[in-house]
C-alpha cells in the first residue's frame, strides 16, 4: 500500500513572504508552490530577443509602459495565481506594486519540453481572463516556430502562427512596437 502524501497549502501572504526570502523563484497555484527549473541558452536567447524588441520602442519615448523579464510575477485572479511570464509588458500607471504586477498587455512564454503543455493551456486559461491583456505569444524553444493569441475588436481571443512573412504588431495604448519570427529568434542555433 503506498504512503499518503499530504499536500500543504500556504496562503498568498505567506507565498509572498516565503518567495522573498528563498533563493530560488516558484510559481503559486491556488495554495501550491512550484520551484522553476533553470533555462537553456536558447530560451534565454529568445526571451532577451522578445525583451530587447519591446523595450527599444521606449528608448526615445518614455511613458507608462515596462517590459519585465521572468524575474516580475504576475499576480493573477486576486492572488490565487503567482506565475513568473518570460516576457510581460505592462503599461498601467496604476500597477505600482515593487514584486508584481497584475495588468500586463503582453505576455510571452518560451516554451520547453517540459513547459509546453503548462504554457498551451494552464497558464493560458488563467491569462486569458486578464482584463488588461491584449497579446500573449508563445515562442518554442525546440525549432523557430511561433504561435500568438490575440483580443480581436470585440474582446474575442483569436489564434495565428507567426510566419517569416508577418509582423505581430503590438498596440498597448499609445505603445506600438512589432515583433517578427527573424527578431525572436535572432542568433539562436537550432
Amino acid at each position: 500500500m503506498g504512503a499518503l502524501v499530504q499536500k500543504h497549502h500556504i496562503t498568498e501572504q505567506d507565498y509572498l513572504l516565503w518567495e522573498a526570502e528563498s533563493g530560488r523563484k516558484h510559481e503559486y497555484i491556488d495554495g501550491d508552490c512550484y520551484a522553476m527549473a533553470g533555462a537553456g541558452e536558447k530560451h534565454n536567447l529568445i526571451t532577451g530577443n522578445i525583451f530587447l524588441q519591446l523595450r527599444l520602442v521606449m528608448r526615445d519615448k518614455p511613458g507608462s509602459c515596462r517590459v519585465f523579464t521572468s524575474d516580475m510575477k504576475c499576480r493573477l485572479e486576486e492572488g490565487k495565481f503567482y506565475y513568473y511570464p518570460d516576457v510581460m509588458l505592462v503599461c498601467n500607471k496604476a500597477d505600482k506594486s515593487e514584486f508584481y504586477k497584475e495588468h500586463p498587455c503582453f505576455i510571452a512564454e518560451v516554451q520547453s519540453q517540459s513547459t509546453a503543455r503548462i504554457d498551451r493551456q494552464e497558464k493560458w486559461s488563467v491569462y486569458a481572463q486578464i482584463p488588461s491583456l491584449h497579446y500573449y505569444l508563445l515562442a518554442d524553444s525546440r525549432q523557430k516556430a511561433t504561435q500568438y493569441f490575440w483580443r480581436d475588436e470585440t474582446g474575442a481571443w483569436q489564434h495565428s502562427l507567426l510566419t517569416e512573412e508577418q509582423t505581430l504588431n503590438i498596440t498597448c495604448g499609445d505603445y506600438h512596437a512589432t515583433l517578427r519570427l527573424a527578431d525572436i529568434y535572432e542568433d539562436v542555433v537550432f
